[in-house]
């Protein structure tokens, strides 16, 4: 059985620096798996790792689409599973590192994806409405019709929002369309989790060092380059507050502010994807210095 070492948990809880070091020591490459680290020119906002890092490690999936590009759940699927046959083909360790549960759980419980084609005259439709305000009107639509897909996507996630809402549109419960057919590995799960208080903390933390590696400039340039700042690329937390701080809507302590309290949200919800109960998942505090426990088990895992 091929093996696949998953790296999951909230945001800023320390995956990348995790995933690095297994990865040196059991000569891994590391597959992206966080929604907004697929785009180019999106560097501070999505925390994505620096240059220096990955030239340490080889890494997939990370700057692959422009931000205005239609990037859909089955082709990052489809992706995945192709770095992951090429990683193992070639005697390496695929570690499948990130806290979008989307992405990671599409891989390794192979999910189905709906049947549905995109459908661009409803799709942009619905932008429309949510972009003029209705994001949150779009949500409880979705309730309204699916209840059990709503409970598992973010409300700020507008994209997933709008692709369930297309999905049911076409006769089809989201909640009911999404089968899984078990992919040709077996998976160790590690998850990092802390308390409450030093997770935000973190978070704090990484958000002004964002603000000092200039992400006012990166959220500029993006502008610059004509990538509208409504795409669902763009639209994320930190790029939305910081256009709206350039447009002269928020003062730029608001605007930080907003960006720690939007990300303590997901943060929450993240652990709606991975819980801790979950028993597929060995979780480890990171506030025990728990790397050594974790190298054994991964090495338990990895001899079989």
């Amino acid at each position: 059985m091929k093996q696949v070492v998953a790296i999951v948990g909230p945001t800023a809880i320390g995956k990348t620096e995790l995933a690095l070091r297994l990865a040196r020591e059991f000569s891994g490459e590391i597959v992206n798996a966080d929604s907004r680290q697929v785009y180019r020119y999106m560097h501070i906002g999505t925390a994505k790792p620096s240059k220096e890092e990955q030239s340490l490690v080889p890494h997939h999936l990370i700057d692959i689409v422009n931000p205005d590009d239609d990037f859909s759940l089955a082709q990052y699927q489809g992706m995945a599973y192709q770095a992951i046959d090429d990683i193992q083909l070639r005697g390496k360790l695929p570690l499948l590192v990130g806290g979008s549960g989307l992405y990671v759980w599409a891989v390794l419980e192979g999910w189905t994806i709906p049947p549905v084609a995109p459908d661009p005259e409803f799709r942009r439709e619905m932008w429309s409405r949510a972009t003029s305000g209705g994001a949150d009107e779009l949500y409880r639509e979705l309730t309204e019709i699916d209840l059990a897909a709503a409970q598992k996507i973010d409300p700020s996630d507008v994209r997933r929002v709008i692709r369930a809402l297309e999905v049911c549109r076409a006769g089809v419960l989201f909640s009911e369309a999404q089968r899984k057919d078990p992919p040709p590995f077996d998976g160790l799960i590690i998850g990092l989790t802390t308390d409450r208080a030093e997770l935000y903390r973190r978070i704090d933390v990484r958000v002004d060092k964002m603000i000092e590696h200039d992400l006012i400039d990166e959220v500029a340039k993006l502008v610059d380059m004509g990538y509208g700042l409504d795409l669902p690329s763009t639209s994320g937390i930190g790029y939305k507050e910081i256009a709206r701080y350039l447009g002269g809507e928020l003062s730029l302590e608001s605007a930080i502010e907003k960006i720690k309290l939007e990300t303590h949200r997901v943060a929450r919800h993240q652990y709606a994807w991975f819980r801790l109960s979950d028993k597929r998942i060995r979780w480890f505090d990171i506030g025990k210095d728990a790397y050594d426990e974790i190298r054994q088990v991964v090495g338990w895992f990895v001899a079989g």
